[in-house]
């Protein structure tokens, strides 16, 4: 992409001081700075120019011809540009956001799955080419899943204004205007849902204009029978609210009352819909205001905790007030048969777009998800059949499964109430009877998702069934693995067909129809890298389809759910949405599955504050729609690719990133750098920490393993520290050991060319020399060498502090040898592929600018004045924390330490006045304390500013 050039002056450019212009001007060498800059490139850092631009900036504060104010607009400067380039990347996502250039992507859509509809059933009856028509439109065939991923990284409002600027019909030329693009606080669980459903209502809308389009020609080619179709392609689906992997901070109430909040828009919306149509539909449209008010009601009384009282009340109106609720939405179907029947053309067409989405999604807004771990399925199995053995241990796999089996022989179930949820300690049997309960009252009808993450036994899946059936919700619910770990993808094969050995399994499937497999991106690409990932998924979906042939269960319906984020490091692809569709669902194995007649449907995840934004307004959802419609009814093809045709090389080639990448992860001084300082470069962007928190006022623990760390987080400080391992660690290393394969699959591979998109990407996104710099930084031996050639005493003493206190953190060895390992593959990587991109001279300005502010918050903790211990904190604490950067809780303390005095009071004491004098710590807070806050500030700022460079968080 062409950069922005951020020389040009936009009205806010003239408020900038000549320092600051100065400062911009590293970023971009062809502007002539506007200021004095003095180059202070030292021999040690000669040959880095990020460290040689961070020592400029850091001459320039030194000399106080540059303040941090001044450093606070530079960024806002450079995060702005960030933030039109990645409104404009976001506007050609989705194929465009012109409404017009939309709208005809989907006339000629609908035009070719016609023609293709008649071409097949040329000759035939047209009641045959109606039913072809209808089998390729009233099955769901592709799901846009919508979860609460810690993503959300930018405020609402930027979030909003970034939507906004990517819908505009031309680039902007200047950013909206805000003074910081952080967020207040991590979202709240009320805060994620409504960001969520408004996404997906913006969705329904699209989905809307996709239903009357595909009903708008079948109208014309079956004039007599169009009304009796109801087009399902696509459906929302979310789990917001039901997802309870990792949280704590949903409880079973809470999944209620947002799931009736969900049912609520669905009936909402139906009934808004009948009336805009204009039909007179008096008993229908009573129905709809009476189930309104109902469940209006039931969320009303939906208790917010477990209290016995409310739950009971809460019960009452559920069991009461059933039939006025409407729990099955077949029982309005014939009244909107009959409405649509008896309307005006148009407003017949009305309806049946209504009836379409609102039998498509059930009782609900979308579809649910609900999300929870292994562990959580063994504990209350181990609890309720005294199954106590590791289900993890091979030696007692096979007596577990026999032992499951023979509970799945003899399982009863029990009936659930509100009484019984009330007391259970389970979490994963909480979650069971809360789907039952949803069941029951809220939606009879709709099957529920049931996601259990970590899976890698078939005893978890049978496990999944027992509490299914023991409940009474087994026809009701669809279990699903979720396959994500390296052992998870290369096992997984062998995890389903423990499964399916069990002839319970296979009648579970057979009563509801369909499989259900998840496959994540997230930690299979920060284990082996994102290129090996996607292969070991594609080759287990291969393996998986084979397994059905083996069973004689290719009559029943694969779901593929791809739980992947928006970054390139998560499965995101970075150009092209249609690209991204290609990338997770390859031909290859669509064509697979597509000969062997057995269906399928994908799944494809939109996470959190990031990936809401497809959908962040009326035209990037109807262009995300259009585009998810044209990869679902494309016909796929098997076309020769030396990826499939070359099997053996392909194999070696992709082990060789996974080896690589796993190696790395087993590095201690991977850890050590992603530990170092990384979590504290990133604002909390959801419920979960990035990694577990220290007790009281002592030392955070250290880091000891990238498993430590969550997956997005992990992701996220890959950014920060400008390499982005996850994505091209190891592809360096697989194209030295295969020269030849590597030309071959860049030339002659489809395939391989969209999963190096991915490379490219994270290229332009990462450099040696700023990684280069933050391991020189955490290195005492650096420290030594600006002490040595420092001419000042009391600097020099600074940075030998500063250096005392490294070694005691003792990074530098380990991280040292993680660079040349990282280095050696990234050179190797150049060898075989010499144009590909490198980061653009702003976003490296962003680091030099982060690396001088890092270090000039270590040298003013130098300058803190002795002081006794505060229970754990020490001044040793301090500076091993403030070397971490957790600069906002050590400021907590020294503010403590350091108290501000109050203002005088200005009142009559009644005596002599005694002296009043501000005995206060003032100057240590303004000379250290404060300066120390604001460029902790400016240094979130820049995290967000790469951000959008990278165009999502983690």
């Amino acid at each position: 992409m062409v950069q922005r050039d951020i020389s040009s002056t936009s009205a806010r450019d003239e408020n900038l001081s000549s320092a600051a212009r100065a400062v911009l001007a590293l970023g971009c060498p062809q502007a002539q700075p506007g200021g004095d800059v003095e180059e202070i490139k030292p021999a040690e850092v000669s040959s880095n120019d990020v460290l040689s631009m961070s020592w400029q900036v850091s001459a320039m504060l030194e000399k106080q011809t540059l303040t941090i104010a001044d450093l606070a607009a530079v960024t806002r400067r450079l995060r702005d540009d960030a933030f039109l380039r990645r409104a404009t990347r976001l506007h050609r996502y989705p194929g465009g956001t012109n409404v017009s250039d939309t709208a005809s992507r989907l006339d000629g859509l609908v035009r070719l799955v016609i023609e293709k509809t008649a071409e097949a059933s040329a000759g035939k009856p047209e009641a045959e080419a109606l039913a072809a028509f209808r089998q390729q439109v009233e099955r769901i065939r592709f799901a846009a899943v919508f979860t609460a991923h810690p993503t959300f990284a930018l405020s609402n409002e930027v979030y909003a204004a970034l939507a906004a600027s990517a819908s505009a019909p031309e680039p902007l030329e200047d950013a909206p205007y805000f003074e910081t693009h952080r967020r207040n606080g991590p979202p709240t669980l009320e805060e994620e849902f409504g960001l969520a459903s408004a996404a997906i209502l913006r969705g329904r809308d699209a989905l809307d204009q996709l239903t009357e389009s595909l009903l708008t020609h079948a109208r014309e080619k079956w004039p007599e029978a169009w009304s009796t179709l109801v087009p399902r392609p696509v459906v929302m689906t979310s789990w917001v609210g039901y997802d309870t992997d990792g949280r704590t901070d949903i409880g079973w109430w809470d999944t209620l009352r947002l799931r009736l909040r969900m049912k609520l828009f669905q009936i909402q919306r139906l009934r808004a819909q009948v009336a805009a149509s204009g039909v007179e539909a008096a008993t229908l449209q009573s129905r709809l205001v009476r189930a309104c008010y109902t469940v209006e009601a039931q969320i009303a009384a939906c208790p917010k905790s477990g209290d016995e009282v409310e739950t009971a009340e809460f019960a009452k109106l559920l069991v009461e007030h059933a039939n006025d609720a409407i729990a099955d939405p077949m029982v309005l179907a014939d009244a909107l048969q009959d409405a649509i029947d008896t309307a005006e053309p148009q407003a017949a067409l009305a309806l049946a777009v209504a009836r379409a989405g609102f039998l498509a999604h059930g009782m609900s807004a979308s579809h649910s998800h609900t999300r929870l771990n292994a562990t959580q399925i063994h504990n209350v199995i181990r609890q309720r059949l005294r199954l106590t053995d590791d289900p993890a241990d091979p030696a007692h796999r096979r007596a577990l499964l026999a032992r499951i089996n023979e509970a799945l022989e003899t399982v009863q179930a029990v009936p659930v109430d509100f009484g019984a949820l009330l007391v259970e300690q389970a979490s994963a049997a909480r979650l069971m009877m809360t789907i039952a309960q949803i069941v029951k009252h809220i939606d009879s009808a709709t099957p529920i998702r049931f996601l259990i993450a970590e899976t890698e036994s078939g005893y978890t899946l049978l496990s999944a069934l027992w509490l299914a059936r023991h409940f009474g919700i087994a026809e009701k619910i669809e279990i699903s693995p979720l396959f994500e770990t390296r052992e998870a993808l290369m096992g997984g094969a062998q995890i389903i067909e423990e499964a399916l050995r069990s002839p319970h399994w296979r009648a579970y499937l057979r009563a509801t129809g369909r499989l259900s497999l998840q496959f994540g991106y997230s930690d299979s690409g920060r284990y082996v890298g994102q290129l090996a990932a996607t292969y070991l998924i594609e080759r287990l979906r291969l393996k998986i389809l084979d397994l059905l042939r083996k069973w004689d269960l290719e009559d029943i319906e694969v779901i593929l759910f791809d739980t992947h984020g928006e970054s390139v490091g998560r499965g995101g692809h970075p150009f092209r949405l249609a690209d991204r569709l290609a990338y997770l669902s390859p031909d290859h194995v669509r064509a697979r599955f597509a000969e062997r007649n057995v269906k399928w449907r994908e799944e494809s995840a939109f996470q959190g504050g990031d990936g809401y934004l497809l959908f962040g307004t009326p035209e990037l959802a109807t262009a995300s729609v259009v585009t998810i419609a044209e990869h679902v009814f494309a016909p796929p093809q098997r076309q020769g690719d030396p990826v499939y045709d070359q099997p053996d090389f392909s194999a070696d080639f992709f082990s060789t990133i996974a080896d690589a990448m796993t190696e790395l992860v087993a590095d201690r001084g991977y850890a050590d750098v992603l530990g170092a300082f990384g979590p504290s470069l990133i604002d909390k962007t959801g419920s979960r920490p990035a990694a577990r928190q220290s007790e009281g006022r002592g030392v955070t623990p250290r880091i000891t393993h990238p498993g430590q760390l969550r997956a997005i987080p992990n992701n996220a400080i890959l950014q920060q520290l400008g390499w982005l391992a996850n994505t091209v660690q190891g592809l360096g290393s697989a194209a030295r050991r295969h020269p030849e394969t590597f030309e071959t699959f860049l030339g002659d591979s489809p395939r391989f060319r969209r999963a190096l998109d991915f490379a490219a990407h994270a290229l332009a996104h990462s450099n040696d020399q700023v990684l280069r710099s933050v391991v020189w930084l955490l290195d005492p031996g650096y420290w030594l060498d600006r002490a040595t050639v420092e001419a000042k005493a009391s600097q020099r003493e600074r940075y030998l502090s500063v250096m005392h206190d490294l070694e005691k953190l003792d990074f530098w060895a380990d991280t040292q040898s993680m660079f040349r390992r990282i280095q050696a593959d990234h050179l190797a990587l150049r060898a075989a592929w010499p144009d590909a991109p490198t980061m653009a001279q702003p976003e490296r300005l962003l680091h030099a600018i982060r690396i001088a502010l890092i270090e000039r918050i270590w040298l003013l903790a130098t300058r803190v004045p002795f002081f006794m211990p505060r229970g754990n904190f020490t001044r040793e604490v301090m500076m091993q924390r403030i070397l971490c950067l957790e600069i906002p809780s050590v400021l907590r303390e020294l503010d403590a330490v350091f108290p501000l005095a109050g203002s005088k009071p200005d009142l009559d004491f009644h005596e002599p006045a005694g002296p009043q004098a501000d005995n206060s710590y003032r100057q240590e807070h303004e000379e250290i304390f404060r300066p120390m806050r604001e460029m902790f500030q400016i240094m979130r700022e820049i995290s967000v500013a790469i951000v959008h460079g990278v165009g999502a968080f983690g």
